[in-house]
């Protein structure tokens, strides 16, 4: 009966939005667009100017989730995001109550809300990871070119075709301003500080402005350049330990998954007795809050090895 009640309140909210013309998205947007503002003591204000409170859970990781797609110049998507995560928030709570276990429904509730920011989270190591790949290519081959031709606008243009789509525009832009814009080539290089966000590429810039002033200062670029591949052969050597204890979660929330069919086909009773038990109903709860919080421990510990100036 409790499932029943669930689809016809989430029914009736959605009937809500139809009649009023609101789409989920539109309607969560307008919601974070929202000023919310506390009234604070000033002793509690010059305290956190001072120290600021460290941002934890659910807030740490919708906080993450942003600067990820902020970085990746898709803040767009955040809106979309939201919308997934409430939907599946619903899927949660149906299930909690298909299985009339009230104790089931807020982590589910909450552990589905944050699948989607989890898989952002989990593709942005990825992402950065091909990133780094796709910047060792593209600085060694400018700087080799760079050394060889004394012009970093030739060895940009000789090399753009081969670069990766992640960091092309940045060099693509670089180019198109100094040739249509501007011939301040230094200004133009310390814009495409914002187009990667990398603190190799920032230093390998950094050394290439002062390079602009004295050409004798080209044999400090490849130094930097050879950290990329010191940060891809530390990285692979690491992968197998970084990616280890995600393997074991995964192997591991399968079977506790597995284990409400295995024992009902093991013994009905003790199923029943796991199933609609008070105690039964608790122990279930918390091997889902155990899970969730165990997903989460682990995709923030796998993180590839970045290199900090």
């Amino acid at each position: 009966m409790t499932f029943f009640y669930a689809i016809a309140f989430f029914l009736m909210v959605g009937g809500c939005f139809i009649l009023l013309g609101l789409s989920p998205a539109d309607f969560i947007g307008q919601l974070t667009s929202l000023p919310i503002q506390r009234k604070r003591k000033l002793k509690k204000a010059v305290k956190e100017s001072i120290r600021p409170p460290k941002i934890r859970g659910i807030k740490k990781i919708v906080k993450d989730t942003q600067d990820t797609l902020k970085q990746e110049n898709k803040s767009n998507r955040f809106a979309q995001l939201l919308t997934a995560s409430g939907i599946l928030s619903v899927i949660g709570i149906l299930i909690s109550s298909a299985m009339n276990n009230l104790f089931l429904a807020p982590v589910l509730g909450i552990g589905f809300s944050l699948l989607p920011f989890l898989s952002i989270l989990l593709m942005a190591t990825k992402n950065r990871k091909n990133l780094n790949n796709a910047l060792e290519t593209a600085l060694s081959t400018i700087t080799s070119t760079y050394i060889r031709t004394d012009s970093i606008l030739k060895a940009v243009a000789e090399n753009i075709d081969q670069f990766d789509p992640q960091v092309k525009p940045t060099f693509q832009r670089f180019l198109i301003q100094a040739e249509m814009i501007s011939s301040d080539i230094p200004a133009l290089l310390e814009q495409m500080k914002s187009g990667i966000d990398s603190d190799v590429f920032h230093e390998w810039i950094d050394a290439l402005e002062l390079c602009q002033e004295d050409r004798n200062r080209k044999s400090t670029l490849l130094p930097i350049v050879n950290k990329l591949s010191d940060m891809r052969s530390v990285a692979g050597e690491l992968d197998y330990l970084m990616y280890k204890p995600l393997q074991e979660f995964v192997v591991m929330a399968l079977l506790l998954i597995a284990e409400i069919p295995i024992i009902r086909m093991m013994n009905e009773e003790w199923s029943n007795l796991l199933m609609a038990s008070l105690a039964g109903k608790i122990v279930i709860a918390i091997d889902a809050v155990i899970l969730i919080i165990s997903l989460v421990a682990v995709i923030r510990n796998t993180r590839p090895v970045e290199y900090r100036r």
